[in-house]
């Protein structure tokens, strides 16, 4: 004896919704391209545990243009066009990722007596505004290029302190995803130690 289906007990209705999303599934899946490789960027350590200022920082979400704010590495062509690497992504997207790491790397070089982000809990002395011009790899000169602004500013005054543009390009390949994130990590690494630097010298 036959015995019926779980799909053909259901009403008639619930089954024409069953098949839909099953058959939705199935288009996805097919449709769906190999899962890309995700990279995370690093916090630079052993660049000097030198005396800095005892200010209490708080480290604020980098700003940036539309197209890098996300979780995608970006080839810049020779004509300013924009693309995304398909095989890669970061772990987070490229502004989160960068306060982290850019918090964790004053605490690596023990350059500010407090850090921290804002909404946790620490009356700050100042706050570091920065912004992301650049983060992506260059097709025209085959480099990756970090460039982000910094601004110290005076929580209580809401001045700014001092202010800064760091760069950095380190050479890279669009061909090669891989090699790409970690060029780009190694551009960041050295920009975030110079805004460290620069930051604790008050």
């Amino acid at each position: 004896m036959l015995m019926p289906s779980p799909l053909s007990t259901l009403p008639a209705r619930a089954r024409a919704v069953s098949s839909a999303v099953t058959v939705a599934l199935l288009l996805a899946a097919c449709g769906a391209g190999p899962v890309p490789t995700t990279y995370d960027l690093s916090a630079p350590r052993g660049f000097g545990r030198v005396g800095g200022s005892q200010a209490a920082l708080v480290v604020a979400e980098p700003t940036t243009v539309q197209a890098l704010d996300s979780d995608r590495l970006i080839v810049k062509d020779a004509a300013g066009a924009l693309s995304f690497v398909g095989s890669v992504q970061w772990a987070d997207r490229v502004p989160r990722l960068v306060q982290t790491r850019l918090i964790q790397t004053f605490e690596n070089g023990s350059r500010i007596a407090a850090v921290s982000r804002p909404g946790e809990r620490m009356v700050p002395d100042v706050q570091l505004n920065t912004d992301i011009r650049s983060f992506n790899i260059d097709a025209a000169s085959g480099q990756a290029v970090v460039e982000i602004t910094a601004k110290l500013v005076g929580d209580r005054s809401g001045k700014i302190q001092r202010a800064k543009l760091f760069s950095a390009r380190v050479p890279a390949s669009a061909a090669d995803g891989g090699t790409a994130a970690h060029a780009l990590d190694r551009a960041l690494s050295q920009v975030l130690i110079e805004i460290v630097r620069w930051a604790g010298r008050g």
